[in-house]
């Protein structure tokens, strides 16, 4: 399941689990937050699409950290006029982890637990082991080096003059 959320002016497409770097929030880190500015949701091929927005669907998040990104290098120039500006800039993000989409109606503890009972029925404790075929032994040969041949000494041409 995902969706296309709108989070700070910007359109991410999100599934629970995703750590996404979304424009600095005002949020506190470990604090949860809701997105309400979702437009499209798909689920298991099940699509829903807002107008402009879908009708009670959220994206829960969790803030994990503040960051700043790589720094930018602004250099603008005018050739022969000797000028010349330099800037560098940094954006401030902050890294969210997505909970889950909500539908209408839906809180976060719900879909906590579905999505756990589904993890727990597909892990590899509770798959039944496949009978494997048994493997034989294969012993590899090693083969002694090829010799080198010798080359072959090219036949002498008689080169023969003429005269005038």
């Amino acid at each position: 399941m995902y969706a296309i959320v709108e989070i700070a002016g910007q359109q991410f497409k999100v599934e629970r689990g995703n750590k996404v770097y979304v424009h600095r929030l005002e949020a506190n880190e470990g604090a949860d937050i809701e997105f309400e500015k979702v437009l499209l949701i798909d689920n298991a091929g099940k699509i829903q699409v807002g107008n402009p927005t879908v009708d009670g669907a959220k994206v829960a998040a969790t803030v994990i950290t503040h960051v700043r990104g790589d720094k930018v290098i602004v250099f603008k120039k005018k050739r022969r006029k000797t000028t010349q500006k330099w800037n560098n800039h940094r954006q401030h993000f902050t890294q969210i982890l997505i909970q889950g989409v909500l539908a209408k109606g839906e809180t976060v503890k719900e879909v906590l637990k579905v999505e756990k009972r589904e993890v727990r029925l597909a892990s590899p404790k509770y798959i039944k082991p496949t009978v494997t075929a048994e493997v034989a032994e294969v012993k590899v040969e090693k083969k002694a080096p090829a010799k080198k041949a010798a080359p072959k000494k090219a036949a002498a041409k008689k080169v023969t003059k003429k005269k005038d």
